[in-house]
């Protein structure tokens, strides 16, 4: 049973006070941002017959593709995820190249799609302007413009939603399931948005359990939910998280549990997850328990697997605001990705 700790609580003044730029805010307005942007007037795009297709992205972007990834999982189309400079050798003219830079201005996407017209004519860019809608424009690549919220990660839903709009005629995705998704964070919001900072937010809950490096298990289908947790307690809450398969944690990573160093799991279970997947996860808590290690469970919900993932990442990404909070960060500044960028 989850207890909530009634010595700490989390209240609005609080959570303006170091949310200074009031990302919450953005997040508590996720599902009409969905929904607004699912049905804008975005020109869908269709290459014909394709048998393989390359997302290009980093960071929230790049979520995008792990999203898509799954989606298309269960079809005979090939899907790479790319979150680097170089296209996969495996480019014909037959392949379709997503890339999605938020800001526009990501050096290693737009190095991706200034490589992939030598091998492909079937591209389309997205971003909220910068150098991508100018190189596009220039070399007359498909390209559309989806307006950036607060920051890139804040976004995920605008983006995530336009690109299933205009990218609806290639993907095995009915327009009933997408809305099903849409439901499902709007049923959500209620128990974890800003507006229920209480014992009963199961999103608060968590943070304030999270004292240490989160170990986060997830299963085959469930890996972009992961990803993202580890990417968002990076970027808002300023901690580090580990994340691994929960089949090949079994074979291996299993043991470091020996000797736990103020590591603390989470498990990212899936309502339809395999059977045997099912029984490693009763496994492995009986083994938690045996060895008086304390975990958390996070469950998906029922329905298609767009659904299950933005539910649980929409839940995730408030973990991490709320633990930035909780530490009194302010959960925008990203300043050594800054860094980075400005060493480049």
């Amino acid at each position: 049973m989850i207890t909530f700790d009634q010595s700490i609580m989390l209240d609005k003044t609080t959570l303006e006070k170091y949310d200074i730029t009031r990302m919450h805010e953005v997040y508590d307005k996720w599902p009409q941002i969905a929904r607004r942007a699912f049905e804008a007037d975005y020109e869908p795009v269709d290459f014909g017959n394709i048998n393989h297709i390359v997302f290009a992205g980093m960071g929230g972007s790049g979520a995008i593709g792990d999203i898509m990834a799954a989606i298309l999982s269960k079809t005979n189309v090939h899907v790479d995820v790319v979150k680097g400079y170089v296209l996969p050798k495996t480019v014909s003219p037959n392949s379709v190249v997503v890339s999605t830079s938020v800001s526009g201005n990501t050096s290693e996407t737009l190095t991706v799609l200034d490589s992939t017209k030598q091998f492909t004519r079937k591209i389309i860019a997205f971003s909220s302007g910068g150098k991508m809608e100018k190189y596009c424009k220039e070399k007359n690549i498909e390209y559309r413009k989806i307006p950036l919220l607060h920051s890139p990660r804040a976004s995920f839903t605008q983006f995530l939603y336009a690109i299933l709009k205009i990218l609806g005629p290639m993907l095995p995705i009915k327009k009933e399931e997408i809305y099903e998704s849409i439901d499902a964070i709007e049923g959500l919001s209620k128990e974890i948005s800003s507006a229920n900072l209480s014992e009963k937010n199961p999103a608060l809950d968590l943070a304030l359990w999270v004292k240490n490096i989160p170990t986060v298990y997830y299963p085959w289908g469930l890996q972009s939910a992961a990803i993202r947790f580890k990417n968002s307690l990076a970027e808002n809450a300023k901690i580090n998280a580990i994340i691994e398969d929960v089949i090949e944690a079994c074979h291996n990573g299993i043991v470091s549990w020996e000797k736990p160093l103020g590591t603390q799991p989470i498990l990212l279970e899936g309502a339809d997850d395999y059977f045997k997947t099912k029984e490693r996860w009763k496994i492995l808590k009986r083994f938690f328990d045996e060895n008086n290690i304390e975990y958390r469970e996070v469950l998906s919900n029922s329905g298609n697997i767009l659904s299950k993932l933005i539910h649980m990442i929409y839940l995730l990404d408030y973990v991490s605001i709320y633990k930035a909070v909780l530490s009194g960060v302010d959960p925008s500044p990203v300043r050594p990705i800054d860094y980075v960028k400005n060493k480049l």
